[in-house]
């Protein structure tokens, strides 16, 4: 077997030596495009924390800032047993879970019911015909012979939508290969909770949620410093706490200004008027040959729907400038279809450990047909490097503005999605372009700055669509209890045939 040579140390600069003067030119081109410096970021941040207060107000902006109508943070303390259901594009979750009396514990049962594809072009009755129908197996799996009281349900509904209450949302347009008619432009929980109804099965929905306030709550419940609820995977968002006197579009309500609500940011449509984000000719092209152009500018530069195109975009026009001589003489037939390279290939390149790059020259092969030369093998891993640092060191701006608008100066931040949880080096890189915005000279024990002590610490989120959505829908019953029914439609029905509406605390406890 041949050796194939020392391992080589991770994002190390490529051996320059043996490279043709046009790649060295074309390297260092690459790197003005993508490099984000210090003052950049600083002022991306700024322009962001403008956005953010113009998406609060009564006039609005290009980031929606949507009020969710989950009043406050959980204590830690709160008990019952919830249901969580997570709608997917491939797979629907269906969750139990029980919060004991221990502060922040949680015990969680769950079942997975495949998304048929034909029903995602199907109508609507039959979609949540089967929804139903996986909620009452799944009841009937688990409590079969049981008398049962409702149980109260959080609905993680991914989509588009605007919710003017917690417990009903309009569907503003489907995604992830949704497309079914009649659904658009209404309410989507009548005809959920009328396939209930039919069926029988004990559930009462009492929050309808996004999956990004769903980990802002579920990591909070088990860590009171997480002030921020982050997604960064196929595409990205945030939600995070504010005080209903800085949300100028619920002025007209009258809401006590001290009380706190969690705002869904959707912040992908950050700089949709491209007024500061460092777009590249190459990001000017995916956002035309996008579906919605001119929407979610900051998504197109930062999710891992769009790094893998950025990439395969770059190579494809390195090989057509003659001058360059990449992949010369090669088809490159592979590498021309849209969409082809998603962001995990990415990953592979970054993660290519040989002083050769032979892992990298040997995915090209076999994903491109494709045999890379090693001075392009170099130009590969410097080009994956600059898009995977840019996407990390933009994230960070859409957090740092968070924490400088609401003056946080220290703050957990609870991350899920892939390109946080598998994409090498984005936490370190996110980590570095905060302290850059931040100013951070010393750690939050005053020592110097490591791992662990930094000030605003990016960390993986608990289950936002299963533990934060039952969390919620604990957290909404307990404000009905209470008697505050703000942003509550069906408050009376809500309790109705619940352990809570024959007064049992347990059911959501809060003490």
């Amino acid at each position: 077997m041949v050796g194939l040579g020392p391992k080589r140390k991770p994002s190390r600069k490529g051996s320059m030596a043996d490279m043709p003067g046009s790649m060295v030119e074309e390297i260092k081109r690459l790197e003005q495009l993508f490099t984000v410096d210090t003052k950049k970021l600083k002022a991306i941040t700024e322009h962001f924390i403008s956005e953010l207060d113009k998406g609060l107000s009564k006039e609005g902006g290009s980031i929606p800032m949507n009020p969710t109508w989950c009043m406050g943070f959980p204590t830690g303390y709160e008990t019952g047993t919830f249901l969580a259901l997570d709608m997917g594009g491939t797979n629907l979750r269906v969750c139990e879970i029980n919060l004991p009396e221990e502060k922040g514990e949680f015990d969680i049962i769950q079942s997975k019911y495949r998304m048929p594809e034909e029903l995602k072009t199907g109508n609507a009755d039959e979609l949540w015909g089967y929804v139903a129908d996986c909620l009452q197996q799944f009841i009937e799996y688990h409590h079969e012979g049981e008398k049962l009281d409702k149980l109260p349900l959080g609905f993680t509904f991914s989509y588009p939508a605007t919710q003017e209450y917690i417990d009903h949302g309009v569907l503003q347009r489907w995604t992830k290969g949704f497309d079914i008619d009649g659904v658009e432009g209404k309410d989507v929980v009548p005809p959920f909770e009328a396939a209930l109804e039919e069926r029988g099965v004990p559930i009462k929905l009492t929050a309808l949620i996004n999956d990004t306030t769903g980990t802002l709550i579920a990591s909070a419940y088990t860590d009171s410093e997480m002030k921020i609820g982050c997604i960064f995977g196929t595409g990205c968002n945030a939600a995070y706490m504010e005080t209903c006197g800085n949300v100028g579009k619920l002025a007209h309500m009258n809401l006590d200004p001290d009380a706190e609500i969690a705002i869904n940011c959707e912040w992908g449509a950050f700089d949709n008027e491209h007024k500061i984000l460092p777009r590249t000719p190459y990001d000017v092209i995916i956002d035309k040959d996008s579906p919605r152009p001119g929407q979610q500018a900051f998504e197109k530069m930062i999710a891992g729907l769009y790094l893998g195109e950025l990439f395969r975009l770059v190579l494809v026009d390195l090989h057509e400038q003659g001058h360059v001589k990449m992949f010369e003489g090669q088809d490159i037939s592979a590498l021309k279809k849209p969409y082809s390279l998603d962001a995990s290939f990415l990953s592979q390149v970054e993660e290519d450990a040989f002083e050769n790059l032979a892992q990298t020259h040997d995915l090209f092969e076999k994903e491109l047909n494709i045999t890379p030369k090693r001075p392009e093998l170099e130009l590969i891993r410097r080009l994956a490097e600059l898009i995977g640092t840019r996407s990390a060191r933009l994230s960070a701006c859409g957090v740092a503005a968070i924490c400088k608008k609401k003056g946080y100066k220290t703050a957990h931040v609870g991350a899920d999605g892939s390109v946080f949880n598998k994409y090498p080096h984005f936490k370190v890189r996110g980590a570095q372009a905060l302290k850059e915005i931040l100013d951070w000279e010393s750690g939050r024990d005053g020592k110097p700055l490591k791992e662990g002590t930094y000030p605003v610490e990016i960390m993986p989120a608990e289950d936002g669509s299963g533990v934060g959505a039952a969390l919620i829908a604990a957290l909404t019953l307990k404000r009905v209890q209470e008697g505050n029914t703000v942003g509550i439609k069906d408050w009376e029905g809500m309790l109705k045939g619940t352990k809570a509406a024959k007064g049992d605390n347990k059911q959501f406890g809060g003490k």
